[in-house]
């Protein structure tokens, strides 16, 4: 079995956050993943589009653990 490219990697791990965002009545969408850069840019959706602490689940929920879970994983990036 081929090995998972990168976007798939960070889609598994993206499914294992969804729960939490979506209780709350929001969402994720991956966008885009750089292979070159680690960069990965996501769509905060539903409550979490216009919620005032997007910024913090942003980058302290979704972006640690993703690169906690996948080390080449550098930043992410709301679009």
């Amino acid at each position: 079995m081929a090995e998972k490219t990168l976007r798939e990697k960070v889609e598994e791990v993206l499914s294992e956050v969804r729960p939490s965002l979506v209780a709350d009545g929001g969402n994720v969408e991956l966008v885009e993943v750089s292979e070159g850069d680690g960069v990965v840019k996501v769509r905060l959706t539903g409550a979490c589009d216009r919620c005032p602490m997007a910024t913090l689940t942003l980058k302290i929920g979704i972006e640690n653990y993703l690169k906690k879970k996948i080390p080449e994983i550098k930043s992410v990036e709301a679009v």
